[in-house]
């Protein structure tokens, strides 16, 4: 039996808000990433920090598309933070880097914001 477990905290700060993912994004735990997006509401910027998931699969990379659609809709920017190796290689082989910055840290994420702008 396979136990998924995914934490999801989001985080208000004073320019943007955190969207902080723990554990794996996969078929079993992406409704709660879909919900936890789709409760994000009048955004300007949003930083998804993916840095402690190890693992994403094809239904996580959609809903973290389908995230950034809703928040570039309200006119909002979105930055990605992704340190684990095999995810980055996801980010860059599907050319997700080429739409939205990801970095390493969430000043990084800041700055690439700040620079698009």
């Amino acid at each position: 039996m396979r136990c998924n477990m995914l934490e999801i905290n989001v985080e208000p700060a004073e320019n943007y808000h955190i969207c902080r993912l723990v554990g794996e994004v996969d078929a079993y735990t992406v409704s709660e990433f879909r919900d936890a997006l789709g409760g994000i509401e009048d955004v300007s910027r949003l930083i998804i920090d993916l840095s402690e998931v190890p693992f994403m699969d094809s239904a996580g990379l959609g809903a973290l598309i389908g995230g950034i659609r809703r928040v570039r809709e309200s006119d909002g920017d979105v930055g990605v933070i992704s340190t684990t190796e095999s995810l980055n290689r996801l980010l860059h082989t599907t050319g997700f880097d080429r739409i939205v910055p990801v970095c390493d840290s969430i000043d990084e994420v800041i700055n690439a914001l700040d620079d698009e702008n």
